[in-house]
């Protein structure tokens, strides 16, 4: 991730080592909260800005104040992204983000809200979160992944208590009404995303076929600038076919023979990257129902979404 200390002697020293402390903190929340590693860097950035321009003898908790600074930043870009995303050319997918090894860590207070914060980084948690009011959606990453009290988001949002508390309600839910039930343990995962991986690179149909759900669903998200499905594709059969072609027909202008696939951390779990010689061309991300099958595959392919992952850095998204 960019440094937005860098290049400035606006700070000093212990101010700008105090940004700093809290900086994966703020990149956590704004991802969480828009969807996107470019747009959560910018509120990360304009965060910094104000925090810069701040009285900060004035401050008596830092880091309070940091969040509600980027959650506000965050909130306004959200409303704003909401009316594009409306118009957006097929399935709207979050930009998916290298992650290192293991779960991000979460800072909550029972065993649900553990396994929510561990699995609120996944891609299929955060279409989830699409679904929530931008209100909703604060008040749940705030409160739910990083522990925050209902009194601490009320200032943070900007609003009574009682709205949080409800808010959080209804957002706690609608979340746990439509979550995804990560029923396989990682290790399973990673084991079936392994056999996806050569049976795609493979062509092998059948091997495919075991490994899917009959109701499988496929999610695609080319925004318009590549050519991708604008609809979901539903069915066992379907979905496999489309992947053990991989191996047989150009995809994007890449020959099969100048397409590279590997096997990455993607949002906290397995996943794809396919690459051409020059470009990622797309991440592939997977949901497992309760016997271990992929129920849901979230394929990016808009160019746009994929800047992060080309950039090869792994993000650190823990809740601390």
């Amino acid at each position: 991730m960019n440094d937005p200390t860098a290049g400035t002697g606006r700070l000093s020293h212990p101010d700008q080592q105090v940004f700093l402390e809290y900086r994966r903190l703020l990149f956590s929340v704004a991802y969480r909260l828009l969807g996107t590693a470019a747009d959560a860097e910018d509120a990360v950035q304009d965060a910094w800005l104000k925090w810069s321009a701040a009285d900060r003898s004035k401050v008596a908790d830092p880091k309070a104040y940091l969040t509600r600074i980027v959650s506000n930043l965050a909130l306004e870009r959200l409303r704003s992204a909401r009316c594009k995303r409306e118009t957006y050319v097929g399935p709207w997918l979050p930009e998916p983000v290298l992650t290192g090894t293991g779960t991000p860590e979460a800072v909550v207070p029972d065993a649900e809200s553990a396994a929510l914060g561990a699995e609120s980084v996944s891609m299929a948690m955060l279409v989830v979160l699409e679904t929530l009011s931008p209100l909703e959606r604060a008040v749940f990453v705030l409160k739910e992944v990083f522990a925050f009290s209902h009194a601490e988001i009320a200032e943070a949002v900007e609003r009574s208590e009682a709205a949080v508390r409800q808010a959080a309600h209804r957002a706690r839910e609608h979340v746990r009404a439509r979550r995804p039930r990560f029923e396989a343990g990682r290790s399973a995962q990673r084991e079936a995303t392994e056999r996806f991986f050569a049976a795609a690179t493979g062509g092998d149909v059948n091997a495919l076929l075991e490994l899917l759900s009959p109701d499988v669903t496929l999610w695609t998200d080319g925004g318009g600038k590549v050519r991708q499905a604008l609809r979901p594709v539903i069915g066992a059969a379907t979905v496999a076919a489309w992947f053990s072609a991989i191996g047989t027909v150009a995809y994007q202008g890449v020959e099969p023979a100048d397409m590279r696939a590997e096997l990455v951390e993607i949002n906290g779990g397995p996943g794809m990257v396919f690459s051409g010689p020059d470009r990622v061309i797309a991440t592939v991300t997977f949901d497992f129902d309760a016997d271990g099958r992929i129920s849901a595959i979230h394929n990016v392919a808009n160019p746009d979404k994929l800047r992060a992952v080309a950039a090869g850095v792994p993000y650190d998204l823990g809740a601390r």
